[in-house]
């Protein structure tokens, strides 16, 4: 059977498209932030709400409870005492399980290689870009100011790997997080999708 896949991505390397791509070429379901619609439909808070709260760290010192790493000896706080950010990282961490429960699918970000860590059929992809390249693709999607893109880019960079960082006590950028890691800087996105399914195929047959 076919591994479950994650995506862990920097900013404007097209990891979004690459793993979209992917699912629709291995007829598997995809979630991004369909998570985040998810995740409010099943807690009834507001979906703008989560949406603003996404792929953000907590500002409090709180979770990895989750993750089974919550040690302070105290109370441990209901789910409707949390911060926004903390509540959706567990929302969504149930809903990935599940899913990755029910069979091959794509995950984009969210932690999700760290997530299912103990799942014994995962393939860990991190795509990546230099920084000239990603900042070419937001621009020339509309998604930034050709002025503010540097900027922009580093910014949201840096919140990927703090939420990765907070809520995984890992580092984002740590390639030892990962099967396997593309620079689209070097390959189109069908060239990453095409490698990526040669290793899920591998992975499949080892």
């Amino acid at each position: 059977m076919l591994p479950v896949i994650t995506i862990a991505r920097q900013y404007g390397s097209g990891g979004h498209e690459v793993g979209e791509k992917l699912a629709k070429r291995l007829n598997v379901p995809f979630y991004d932030k369909a998570l985040i619609a998810m995740a409010a439909k099943q807690s009834g808070l507001s979906e703008e709400v989560f949406a603003d709260a996404d792929e953000k760290a907590t500002s409090s010192l709180l979770y990895s409870m989750v993750m089974g790493s919550y040690a302070f000896g105290a109370r441990v706080p209901g789910i409707n005492e949390m911060p926004i950010n903390d509540k959706l990282f567990i929302l969504q961490s149930d809903i990935i399980k599940k899913a990755a429960q029910e069979g091959p699918c794509v995950i984009v970000g969210r932690c999700a290689d760290y997530i299912l860590r103990e799942h014994p059929n995962c393939l860990n992809v991190f795509v990546h870009a230099d920084k000239a390249a990603r900042i070419q693709r937001i621009v020339g999607l509309g998604h930034c100011e050709e002025r503010k893109a540097p900027d922009f880019v580093t910014k949201k960079d840096k919140q990927r790997a703090n939420y990765y960082n907070f809520y995984s006590n890992n580092r984002w950028d740590d390639l030892q997080n990962y099967d396997l890691t593309i620079d689209t800087s070097r390959f189109t996105v069908d060239q990453a999708v095409d490698m990526i399914i040669d290793a899920a195929q591998k992975l499949d047959t080892k």
